[in-house]
Formats: structure tokens, C-alpha cells, sequence
């Protein structure tokens, strides 16, 4: 499930990326944002009922945003800080998935680590925060659109692709 849905986000995140970049159309952009978010949302409620509370929670907090950007493109929305808050909400919940991949959290009766430690997802959600931080910047004017454009095409090759097609290929994450 979650191979698929990092390649799934990608079909958002790069064609929103050049529409940051002054390349395509909102409404195309607002309508793959929407699907994204509808298919990441599914795969979030199966993730729970599968017991994975950890990707369960970051994939449903970006299905829901991912959403609401669909939503601010297609109405045209054009005061975006309210979406901007609910960017900076989920780099808050991305910086704490961070810290639970670098660290494990706390410790099971058994001694084993509540989450599973992980370097790469660690930089994955860290990423995730950075992106997330530039979007709540853009929003309320602080940066300009390019850079979350730019980000958007990087981090959807590194931190969605790159990941994605290693654990197809090779059954592990790249480090």
C-alpha cells in the first residue's frame, strides 16, 4: 500500500510543482490534487484497519490537506493563510514522526521500540517538515512560489520515487 500511494502523491506533487513553476493549469492541478487526495484517504483507512497507526497518520494528514489544496485551487481561493495553518499543522505532526523515526520512541513491555527506527524515513518526514514550512511561508507571503515548486519536483523524486521504486525493486529503503 504504501509503494503505491508514494508513487500515487507524486502524480501530484510534480505537476504541482510546475504549476508553482508557471508551467500548466489550476484546474488540472486542483483536480489531481482532489484524486490524489481521495486514493490516499482510502489507503489510510486501510492502513488503520491494518494496525499501522504511524503511516495511517501521515498519510491521512496529507490526504486531508491534500484535499484542501484541491479544494483553495478549484474554488480559487485567493487568501490561502488558513491553508497555509493547516500546512504548518502538518510540518508539526511530520517533525514529530521525525524525531519517533531517529529516536524509536519509547519502549514496548518487551524492550522493543514503539516505532520502528529508520534514518531515511527520519529524512523522509523531515523533508516532509521543510516542504510543509515553505507552503505556510508561501501563504502568508513570506517566500515565493518557485521555491515550494522547486521543492515540491526535488522532494517528489527523492522522497517519493527514489524510495517507492527501492523498496519495489530491492526490498529495503535506500539507507
Amino acid at each position: 500500500m504504501v509503494i503505491a500511494l508514494l508513487v500515487i502523491i507524486s502524480l501530484m506533487w510534480i505537476p504541482l510543482g510546475l504549476f508553482y513553476l508557471g508551467q500548466g493549469d489550476a484546474k488540472t492541478c486542483g483536480a489531481a490534487s482532489g484524486f490524489v487526495g481521495l486514493i490516499v484517504l482510502a489507503g489510510t483507512v486501510i492502513m488503520f484497519v491494518g494496525g499501522d497507526a504511524m503511516n495511517g497518520l501521515l498519510f491521512g494528514s496529507f490526504g486531508i490537506f491534500y484535499l484542501t489544496v484541491a479544494y483553495c485551487i478549484l474554488a480559487g481561493i485567493e487568501d490561502l493563510r488558513s491553508l497555509g495553518n493547516m500546512s504548518l499543522t502538518v510540518a508539526l505532526i511530520c517533525a514529530i514522526a521525525c524525531w519517533l523515526f531517529l529516536t524509536g520512541g519509547g519502549v514496548k513491555p518487551d524492550g522493543a521500540a514503539m516505532v520502528g527506527k529508520s534514518l531515511y524515513l527520519a529524512f523522509m518526514t523531515g523533508c516532509f517538515t521543510v516542504l510543509t514550512v515553505v507552503v505556510w511561508a508561501v501563504t502568508y507571503g513570506k517566500v515565493g512560489a518557485k521555491l515550494a515548486g522547486v521543492l515540491l519536483i526535488a522532494m517528489a523524486i527523492v522522497d517519493l520515487l527514489v524510495p517507492a521504486f527501492d523498496l519495489l525493486g530491492f526490498g529495503k529503503l535506500p539507507f
